[in-house]
């Protein structure tokens, strides 16, 4: 897939500017750390590219670099404890 840097870097502009916190870990970014930081800014899909998601705006959050690592590409919600059903009688 093709990615257009122009609109990457503009969106990249957009959410910098705003300086929201992490969408993955809810925590502040300190936006004057560069790469490779892992506490640094970096943009993150929040439903991952490879899993249909859209590289658009609305798809966009900021994360802390080690937050997107971890995440890598993951659906939303990945790191919810699951639960498991039996209808097993012991």
């Amino acid at each position: 897939m093709n990615r257009n840097t122009t609109v990457r870097d503009r969106d990249r502009a957009v959410i910098r500017r705003t300086k929201p916190p992490c969408g993955i870990c809810l925590e502040p970014i300190d936006y004057t750390l560069r790469s490779p930081n892992p506490m640094s800014f970096e943009v993150d899909h929040i439903m991952p590219l490879n899993k249909g998601g859209a590289d658009a705006m609305e798809n966009l959050q900021a994360s802390h670099r080690v937050c997107n690592r971890t995440k890598w590409d993951r659906l939303p919600g990945y790191d919810q404890p699951r639960t498991f059903e039996t209808h097993r009688v012991w």
